[in-house]
C-alpha cells in the first residue's frame, strides 16, 4: 500500500507526477472545505509536502495523528513549529542549497532594478515617454557602492560573492564574525545601515528576527538609501517600511517578500521607486527541478527507514 501524503503547495507538474506514482496524493486545495477536507483524511496521512512560505499549521498537524514527515520545498522552517515537530516525532526536511544562488541572483537583480530604475525605464519608453522627448531622472550608481549584508548564512555569503564583481565595500551584521569572511562585521544593524548605500536583508525568519529592519533601520539608511529583501516580509517592519517610502526617509526598496502574503500593501503598489516581485527569488525552471528531486529524495528515505538528505529535525 503507497503511503499517503498531502500536498499543501503545488509543485512543477512531472514532480507531482513522480509523487502520485509514489503515493496516494490528497490536494485539500481542490476541496470546497479544506479543513473538513483535511480532518476526514485524518489518521491515513503520513507525510506532508509544503513550501517554506506557506509551511504547516499546528491545526493541520494536530489533525493527522500519524504524520511521520513534513518535507518543505523551500528553505525557510519558520512556518512550521519545529520544537512540535520534534516532541511529536515528526521529522522536517528542507532544500537547503539548490536554491542559494538563484536568490542571491535576485537579490543582485533588485539592487540593480532600484538603483538603476529598471522599471521605470521600462515603462518611460513604453508610455512613448522617451519618443515624446522627455526626461527621465538621473539613476544611482552601483559599482563601489556600500553594501550591508544581514545575515551571513549560505545566501549571504553568495550574495556578497556577486557583490565583489561590482567592486562594492562588503559589510554584514549577523550573531557573530566569522573569520572565513574577508568582509567587515558591524555588530549593530543601525550602525551598519548607517555605513551602507544598500542593505540586503538575507536572515532567516522566526520570532528571533521579526521586525528588526525597523525603523531606526531605515533612518539610518536614509533618504538615499535602498532596501533590499529577499529574506522574509516578517524581518522589516512593513508599516515602517510604507511610512518611511512616503516621507522620502528611505530612497527605495526591491522586494521579494511580505509580511502577509500574497497582500502586497496598496501604498507600495503605486511607488515608482519600489521594485516588487511576488516571491519568487527560487523560480526558475532548473532550481524548482533541483528542490522538487530533493523533497522527493527526503520523502523516499524516510518511508524506506533510510538517512534523511537534508533533515532540520
Amino acid at each position: 500500500m503507497k503511503p499517503e501524503i498531502l500536498l499543501l503547495e503545488a509543485m512543477m507538474p512531472e514532480l507531482e507526477a513522480k509523487l502520485d506514482a509514489a503515493y496516494i496524493v490528497h490536494r485539500p486545495d481542490s476541496a470546497p472545505d479544506k479543513a473538513a477536507f483535511i480532518a476526514a483524511l485524518g489518521p491515513a496521512v503520513r507525510g506532508i509536502v509544503t513550501g517554506g512560505g506557506i509551511g504547516v499549521s499546528n491545526a493541520i498537524a494536530d489533525a493527522l495523528p500519524k504524520l511521520e514527515i513534513i518535507a518543505i520545498n523551500g528553505v525557510g522552517t519558520d512556518a512550521v513549529d519545529l520544537s512540535r515537530a520534534k516532541a511529536h516525532g515528526v521529522r522536517v526536511t528542507n532544500t537547503p542549497d539548490v536554491l542559494t544562488d538563484d536568490v542571491a541572483d535576485l537579490g543582485m537583480a533588485l539592487m540593480l532594478a532600484a538603483s538603476r530604475q529598471i522599471p521605470a525605464g521600462d515603462r518611460f519608453v513604453r508610455d512613448g515617454r522617451w519618443a515624446a522627448r522627455e526626461s527621465l531622472p538621473l539613476a544611482h550608481k552601483v559599482t563601489g557602492k556600500k553594501l550591508g549584508i544581514l545575515g551571513m548564512g549560505r545566501i549571504g555569503r553568495a550574495i556578497g560573492k556577486r557583490a565583489e564583481g561590482f567592486g562594492m565595500q562588503i559589510a554584514y551584521t549577523d550573531i557573530r564574525a566569522f573569520d572565513d569572511l574577508p568582509y567587515r562585521h558591524v555588530a549593530n544593524l543601525p550602525d551598519l545601515a548607517r555605513d551602507s548605500d544598500i542593505l540586503i536583508v538575507a536572515a532567516s525568519g522566526g520570532a528571533q528576527s521579526r521586525g528588526i529592519v525597523n525603523r531606526e533601520v531605515m533612518d539610518a539608511l536614509g533618504t538615499h538609501g535602498i532596501l533590499v529583501n529577499v529574506a522574509r516580509g516578517s524581518v522589516v517592519d512593513e508599516p515602517a517600511l510604507v511610512a518611511a517610502l512616503q516621507a522620502g526617509t528611505l530612497g527605495g526598496a526591491g522586494l521579494d517578500v511580505f509580511a502577509d502574503e500574497p497582500n502586497v500593501p496598496r501604498e507600495l503598489l503605486a511607488m515608482g521607486h519600489v521594485v516588487l516581485q511576488p516571491h519568487r527569488a527560487s523560480a526558475t525552471v532548473e532550481t524548482r527541478l533541483a528542490m522538487g528531486e530533493l523533497v522527493l529524495a527526503n520523502l523516499a528515505a524516510h518511508f524506506a527507514g533510510e538517512s534523511l538528505a537534508t533533515p532540520v529535525v
